[in-house]
């Protein structure tokens, strides 16, 4: 298995989910167990040794490689999820995306400033939704912070966003926008 393999099955799907929008579908490697036992071993990788304790996923799919980077190394999984979705007391932080705004959240009470977090989600876009995960982690006091996409949107210019903003960020692979 390869990075290059798993860019070649990334669906691209013209206008969803407004006109003009090339998402990145990544049901269609996800679905491959060879191709998804690939992804969580190489984020892992990434980040074992570095005393990770909680790895955070953004709604909705950045859930399913953090849930399986978190079991691989040891930590908890902490989910950040879309305003009124989570049941006990919440943070929240608004922010722009690239097609609307959006609100997330987290409990209060996910993490604590002792822990080492890896925030994970599946496309690092514009940067936004990320900038506002990890404003989120940082409101509970936590100041060991890692962040992780699989797929960077190259053209978009997230990784220069989030730069601006004191966020170092890795990405397993990137794509051109229009690929």
């Amino acid at each position: 298995m390869t990075i290059e393999q798993l860019k070649k099955d990334v669906r691209n799907v013209p206008d969803f989910p407004k006109p003009g929008i090339q998402f990145k579908d990544i049901t269609t490697i996800v679905a491959n167990p060879d191709e998804l036992r690939f992804m969580r071993d190489e984020l892992a990788a990434m980040y074992r040794g570095k005393g990770i304790t909680k790895v955070v996923g953004i709604e909705s799919r950045g859930f399913i490689l953090a849930a399986a980077a978190a079991i691989e190394l040891g930590a908890g999984f902490v989910p950040i999820r879309k305003h009124n979705k989570l049941p006990a007391e919440t943070i929240e932080v608004s922010y722009e995306k690239e097609y609307g705004v959006d609100i997330i959240q987290i409990h209060k009470d996910a993490l604590s400033p002792d822990d080492v977090v890896l925030i994970h989600d599946d496309i690092l876009a514009t940067g936004g939704s990320m900038l506002a995960a990890v404003e989120l982690v940082r409101k509970l006091g936590v100041n060991r912070i890692y962040v992780n996409c699989l797929i960077e949107l190259d053209g978009l210019n997230g990784r220069e966003f989030l730069a601006k903003h004191g966020v170092d960020v890795d990405c397993l692979m990137s794509i051109e926008v229009d690929e």
